[in-house]
Order: C-alpha cells, then structure tokens, then sequence
C-alpha cells in the first residue's frame, strides 16, 4: 500500500482502534482548566461536567448495546473526553437538563458518521453545542453563575460586551475602559465570564504543554490558528484601532485557547500531514476573526472548526497528493 494511504488511514481510525492512552491523557491535560472552573463558577461548572460525562457515557453505552447489539463497556474515556469538552463549551449558568440532548447530539455524530461508530469526521462536543445553541440560545446565553470570588460577573462575555459596545458606537478605547470589561490579566488568568472550559488561558496553556510533551499534539494547528488569528487582527487593529481589538484580546478572551489547543487538535478529525494541518488551523484562524469582527455572533471559533472539519477531506487529497 502507497506509505501516503498509509499516513492517511493511521489517521482517521477510530479511538478504539488507535493508541489507547490518547484520549486519557487529553482528559489529564484538561484538569487544570476544570480546577480553574471551579475557582471561578463554583459548584455549577461541576454539575455541569458531570451531568455532560455520564448523559454521553449513557447514550454511548444505550447505543451500542440495543442499536449495534454489542457488548460495551459503560466507562469509555473516549465519551468521558466528549462528554467534559461539551461540558467546556457550555455557559456556567446552562440548566443541568439542557445538557442531556447536547449529550444525545454529540454521540449521536459519533454513531451515524459514515455509519461507523466511534468514527468523527465533526468535533463531536462542537456538534453537541452547536446544537443548543440554534435550539437554545437564550439558556446558551446565561453566562451568570454563582460566583466564588468577591465580585459577580456582569453576565456579559468581553467578546459579548465588544460586539454591543461597537454596535452602540462605541470605540474599543470606550469598551475596554468600561469597568465590566475585565482587566487583560483577569483575562489570562480566568477571572470572566465565559463558558465553563475557556475562561482559563493559563490553564489551557498547561494542559496544552502536558500534551505537547507527551507528543499527543503537535504544534502545527495551534500555531497556525492563533498565529493567524493575531496577524489579521493586528492588521485590521492597526488599520481602524477605534473600530477592532487588538490581537491579544482576541487571543485570551472566548473559545481561542480552548479551540487551538483541545477542539481544533480532536485527534480524528485532523488533515493526514504537516502541511495540511498548517492549512486547517489557518482557515480557523481566517474564519474566526471574520465571524468575530463582521458576524452577527461575537465568538466564531466552534463553526470555524466545524467548517474546516468538513474541508478536511479536501485538504487531505491536496496534501497528499503533492507529497507522492
């Protein structure tokens, strides 16, 4: 078999199939950010990690003893890893119910993918968020939680408060000196509003490092996606700086360092080579800021991902073609 077919399969086989320590040392990677979580949301990021993990293991387990007829483990940590990166991409003040159809919806990708299961061509936790939010967004909105530091947050993410302060006409030197706008090392340490995984940048640079090390991902897609992300916002910054951010605040603020480091690096979902993976964290990062700075939505990077997710076909038969 041609060693480009080769590299293409070893690439899209199914946790099951492949190294099996994969998906626990990505849940290890993330306990720093579930720690952080809690410092910041309490008890609610808990319940709602928890109610994530055991709604996905359940609907993977109900699966696949009743739909494909066979005998399966319930603790999965590929479905564990589904379930808290959901739980990540959810807001701290979501109703624990509203997690069970994100839950049925993630897994379910898994089980109808090309009729394989366990077989993700989507982010399976993007998929199950997604979901909620074009079905809920008002409860996908609830950013208020029972906060564990001294002051409450306001209820509005940073990207949530830029999109309204621009909208209102605004500049970013107004928005940013708005005392609901946290501070840029509240923002890199956690202390803000937003979903129950992202908060934390310092957190997710952690886990991310752990991973490196351990040569679960490498640097191609988290490189390619931030850096671009910072390059065309720089330039759209220094063109109107009273009209967009500057690139660290994109960079430290909503899903970025969640997405770089843990959902844009999904272990199936990734083009077979080097050179594909630059191309799709570059189309994430294109993608994103466009959604960010000219979408009717302040975040962007879940659809981003979701879209180069489905482009990754595409990018495999380009790249591996030019590498015979």
């Amino acid at each position: 078999m041609n060693k480009h077919i080769k590299l293409y399969l070893s690439t899209n086989l199914s946790f099951s199939e492949s190294d099996p320590v994969t998906s626990r040392s990505i849940i290890v990677a993330l306990i720093p950010a579930i720690i952080m979580s809690m410092i910041f949301f309490g008890h609610n990021s808990l319940i709602i990690i928890v109610a994530s993990v055991i709604s996905c293991l359940l609907f993977d387990f109900l699966s696949q003893r009743f739909l494909v007829k066979k005998k399966h483990p319930f603790w999965n940590n590929n479905t564990v890893l589904t379930g808290i990166l959901l739980a990540f991409c959810l807001p701290p003040g979501i109703p624990a119910w509203l997690v069970v159809p994100g839950s049925l919806v993630a897994v379910g990708i898994s089980m109808i993918s090309f009729g394989k299961l366990h077989n993700y061509r989507f982010n399976p936790a993007l998929a199950g968020s997604l979901f909620l939010l074009l079905l809920f967004p008002g409860q996908m909105s609830a950013w208020t939680a029972t906060i564990t530091t001294v002051d409450t947050f306001s209820g509005a993410t940073p990207l949530g408060l830029l999109s309204q302060g621009i909208q209102n006409g605004q500049t970013v030197t107004q928005i940013i000196s708005d005392t609901r706008m946290p501070g840029y090392f509240d923002m890199f340490w956690g202390d803000m509003s937003g979903s129950v995984g992202e908060i934390s940048t310092i957190a997710i640079l952690i886990g991310g490092l752990y991973l490196f090390m351990k040569k679960i991902i490498s640097w191609q897609i988290p490189s390619a996606l931030l850096g671009t992300m910072f390059l065309l916002e720089g330039i759209l910054w220094m063109a109107a700086p009273g009209r967009f951010a500057d690139p660290v605040f994109h960079l430290i603020t909503g899903g970025a360092m969640l997405g770089a480091v843990f959902m844009a690096t999904f272990p199936e979902t990734l083009p077979a080579t080097s050179a594909g993976k630059l191309i799709f964290g570059a189309g994430i990062g294109v993608i994103t800021i466009l959604f960010r700075n000219f979408g009717p939505y302040p975040e962007g990077i879940a659809l981003a991902i979701l879209i180069m997710n489905g482009l990754t076909p595409l990018i495999n038969s380009k790249t591996l073609s030019k590498t015979r």
